[in-house]
C-alpha cells in the first residue's frame, strides 16, 4: 500500500525564506511565527498519514452506493469525517464571526495540500463546502449568513455547486434550470444537475445545493443566469432543519477516478431555492467560488504529483534492477538499485523540480489572494486573477503528467492495482476537466485576462520578474544558473503576447490556436519565478550559516535543473505559437 508524508520542511521553507510572510504588512501574518504554523502543519501532517491516507485506497475500492436515496459513503470516511471537524480543520481559514479561526488563506491551502495529497477524494467534501461557504460570505444577505455559514463552517451542513446540465457544461447560457418566483422572496427550482461532487451523501445533517437557474422572463443566454441557495432540507426561522426540500439525487456517476467522492446527478422538481445576490447576475456570485476552486484543483493537480513522487522514490531505492554503468553500487546484492539509473534520475527530477516549484506557485498565489481580501490590494488582485487559469490548467496538465511518469517507475508493477499507483493516475485525471477543461482555461487566459484592464495586468506580471532579476543580480553563478534562464523565458512569454496583438485581431483563430501553448509557457515562466525565488532563498540561508545545508543544497541543485531542462520548453511553445492557426485549421470537419 502507498504511503504519505506531509512535506512540512518544504511547506516552511516557502512560507518563511520565500514569501516572508511574518514580515509581510497583511492583517493577521504576524501570527504565522515559524513555530506557530509547523505545530499546525505537524499535525495536519499526522491526520493526513494516520487517518485520511489509509482511506484512500478505501474509498477507490468501495466508492459511494446509493441506497433509497440516500447514499453511503466508504467505510471510514465518515468517522474520519468528524475528526477533520472536531480538530477544527473545516474552519482553518474562515471568519470568526461564524465560528471560523480567521487564519489566513495562505495556511490553508498549505494544509489542504496534505489533506488532498492523502486522499483526494475524501478532501472535496469539506473543500466544496469551503467555496460555498465563500460565495455566500461574500454575496449573500445578513440572515443567508448567519442561518448557513456558522453550520458551514463547522462541516455540520456541507455545500455543492451545480452548473452542468446534461446538454450543457461550459456554454451555461444554454441551460434549462428554471426559478420560478414565488411572491414571497422564495423560488421554485426545476431542472436537472450533473456532474455534481458530493451532491448527496451521509456525512453532515444538511447539504447547502448552490444552483445556477433562469428566472422566467429573464433575460436570454448567460445574462439571465442566476444563483441559487437550495437547502435539502429546509430551515427554520430558529436554525432547526425542517421540510425535506424538492431535490433528490438521480445516480451515482461511475468514474475512472475518485471513486469515494459522491459525483450525482442530481433533480430539482419545485424545490425551494434563495436568491444569492443580484438577479440575472449569477455567474458573478458563482465566480467566487469557480476561482477557488480552480485554485484548489491546481493544487489537486501536483498534490496528487507529490504523493506518486514520493511513492516512487521509495520503489526506485529499494528495487534492484540492473548494474549502474559506471560501476556497481550495491556489489554485495545482486543488482543496484532503480535510483542509479540516469534515465530514473531524470524522471524523478522531472517530478521533484516540478512539484516543489508548483507548491510555491500556489502559496504565492495565496499569499495574493490574502494581500487582496485583507489589505485591499487591487494589485494582487489582478495578477492573481490572471495566473488562476494558469494555476488551474498548468499545475494540473503536468500533475497528471508526472504522476503518470512516478507510475513509470514501477515498471509493470505500477499498473497492478494493489501498489496503489495506478490510483493517483486516475484520480489525478478528473482535474485536467472539471471546473473548466483545461482548454478552456487557456482561452480564459488569452481570450479575456492578457486584455484584461487595458493589459494592466500581465504588464505587472512582466514588470514585477524584470524587478526580481535587476534586484537580485550579481552573483555569477546565480545569474547564470537562475536569472539568464529565467530572463529568456519572460522574453519568449512577452514575444507570444506581442504575437498575439499583432496577428489576433485580423485573425482571431491566430491567437485562440496558440493559446494552450501560451498557458504552458506562462506556467513556465511561474515556476521558473519561483526557482529562482527559492535559489536565492536557499543561497541566502546557506550563507548565513543554516544547519541543516543539505536541504538547501538540495533545493539549489533541484532548482538548477528545472531551469536547464524544463524552462527551455517556452521557446518550443513560441514557435509553435508563431506557426499561427492555419495549420490547426487546415482540414474541413470532415476530414479528421
Amino acid at each position: 500500500m502507498p504511503s504519505y508524508t506531509a512535506p512540512v520542511k518544504d511547506m516552511q521553507f516557502v512560507l518563511h525564506d520565500v514569501l516572508k510572510v511574518t514580515e509581510q504588512d497583511v492583517p493577521g501574518y504576524n501570527e504565522l511565527e515559524a513555530d506557530f504554523t509547523s505545530a499546525i502543519l505537524e499535525e495536519a501532517g499526522k491526520i493526513s498519514s494516520e487517518v485520511l491516507q489509509p482511506l484512500n485506497v478505501v474509498g477507490d475500492k468501495e466508492g459511494c452506493v446509493l441506497e433509497n436515496g440516500v447514499v453511503r459513503t466508504p467505510t471510514g470516511f465518515k468517522a474520519a469525517f468528524d475528526q477533520v471537524k472536531e480538530g477544527g480543520w473545516t474552519a482553518l481559514d474562515c471568519d470568526p464571526e461564524y465560528g471560523g479561526q480567521g487564519m489566513p488563506y495562505v495556511l490553508g491551502v498549505a494544509v489542504g495540500e496534505q489533506f488532498t495529497s492523502a486522499n483526494m477524494a475524501f478532501n472535496m467534501y469539506q473543500g466544496l463546502t469551503h467555496g460555498a461557504y465563500s460565495a455566500i460570505h461574500a454575496h449573500g444577505t445578513d440572515e443567508q449568513k448567519s442561518t448557513y455559514l456558522p453550520k458551514m463552517v463547522s462541516c455540520d451542513w456541507t455545500g455543492t455547486m451545480n452548473l452542468t446540465e446534461p446538454h450543457c457544461g461550459t456554454d451555461l447560457g444554454l441551460m434549462r434550470t428554471k426559478a420560478a418566483p414565488q411572491g414571497d422572496g422564495t423560488y421554485k427550482i426545476t431542472g436537472q444537475k450533473i456532474f455534481i461532487s458530493a451532491g448527496e451523501h451521509d456525512m453532515s445533517d444538511n447539504i447547502i445545493h448552490l444552483v445556477l437557474a433562469k428566472i422566467e422572463g429573464g433575460p436570454e443566454g448567460i445574462k439571465g443566469v442566476s444563483l441559487f441557495i437550495v437547502p435539502k432540507f429546509l430551515v427554520n426561522e430558529d436554525g432547526s432543519l425542517g421540510e425535506r426540500n424538492g431535490v433528490a439525487v438521480g445516480s451515482i456517476e461511475e468514474k475512472m477516478g475518485i471513486h469515494g467522492n459522491s459525483t450525482c446527478v442530481m433533480n430539482y422538481d419545485g424545490a425551494t431555492g434563495y436568491l444569492l445576490g443580484t438577479e440575472h447576475k449569477g455567474m458573478r456570485a458563482m465566480f467566487t467560488m469557480m476561482n477557488e476552486a480552480r485554485i484548489g484543483v491546481g493544487l489537486q493537480g501536483y498534490a496528487q504529483a507529490e504523493v506518486a513522487y514520493q511513492n516512487a522514490v521509495i520503489y526506485a531505492n529499494d528495487r534492484l534492477q540492473g548494474r549502474d554503468v559506471t560501476g556497481a553500487k550495491n556489489p554485495d546484492g545482486p543488482a543496484d538499485p532503480l535510483i542509479v539509473h540516469p534515465d530514473i534520475r531524470r524522471n524523478l527530477m522531472d517530478q521533484k523540480s516540478f512539484v516543489e516549484g508548483a507548491r510555491a506557485f500556489t502559496l504565492w498565489g495565496a499569499n495574493m489572494i490574502d494581500q487582496h481580501v485583507r489589505s485591499d490590494d487591487e494589485a494582487a488582485h489582478g495578477i492573481v486573477s490572471l495566473i488562476t487559469p494558469v494555476i488551474k490548467g498548468f499545475l494540473t496538465d503536468k500533475g497528471f503528467e508526472y504522476a503518470t511518469a512516478a507510475q513509470q517507475v514501477y515498471g509493470g508493477h505500477g499498473y497492478i492495482e494493489e501498489w496503489g499507483m495506478s490510483q493517483f493516475a486516475r484520480d489525478a485525471r478528473i482535474t485536467q476537466i472539471y471546473e473548466g477543461a483545461n482548454g478552456v482555461q487557456a482561452l480564459d487566459l488569452v481570450g479575456r485576462k492578457l486584455a484584461q484592464d487595458g493589459g494592466k495586468h500581465v504588464m505587472a506580471f512582466f514588470d514585477l520578474v524584470k524587478s526580481f532579476i535587476k534586484e537580485n543580480s550579481g552573483d555569477e553563478d546565480y545569474d547564470k544558473a537562475f536569472l539568464e534562464p529565467l530572463k529568456a523565458a519572460s522574453k519568449d512569454l512577452q514575444a507570444a503576447g506581442m504575437y498575439f496583438m499583432q496577428n489576433g485581431m485580423k485573425n482571431p483563430n491566430n491567437a485562440l490556436a496558440g493559446s494552450y501553448d501560451f498557458m504552458h509557457m506562462f506556467g513556465h515562466v511561474c515556476l521558473g519565478l519561483m526557482w529562482a525565488k527559492m535559489g536565492k532563498a536557499a543561497m541566502v540561508a546557506l550563507e548565513g550559516g543554516a544547519s541543516d545545508t543539505a536541504f538547501y543544497e538540495t533545493k539549489i541543485a533541484t532548482g538548477k535543473y528545472y531551469m536547464a531542462r524544463q524552462l527551455p520548453a517556452t521557446a518550443m511553445h513560441l514557435s509553435r505559437i508563431e506557426s499561427g492557426a492555419d495549420t490547426v485549421m487546415a482540414l474541413d470537419a470532415a476530414n479528421f
